[in-house]
């Protein structure tokens, strides 16, 4: 994970909470904590990303919606990140 950004981070944290959020559903989530508009030129691209790290799955819901899914190896990223952190934060 220490190759992610921090935008990267926070949308494998949403989809870890989440059951199969659709790209849209992802994008409200992190505007609420951003409290800003995240453009899909953003949004888009940085799903790809955590994706094809393996982190994350996509599927398709129908034919212009996908969602996503955290994988094991997601999972674990975000365990170590929390364990990493914790030394530093009790």
């Amino acid at each position: 994970m220490d190759d992610l950004t921090g935008f990267q981070r926070d949308l494998l944290y949403v989809i870890a909470g989440a059951n199969q959020p659709s790209g849209q559903d992802v994008k409200e989530e992190i505007e609420q904590y951003y409290s800003d508009e995240i453009n899909h030129g953003r949004l888009y691209p940085n799903l790809d990303t955590v994706v094809n790290k393996g982190l994350v799955e996509k599927g398709q819901l129908d034919r212009r919606t996908n969602y996503y899914t955290i994988t094991e190896d997601g999972e674990e990223a975000i365990k170590d990140r929390r364990a990493w952190e914790s030394q530093y934060i009790e």
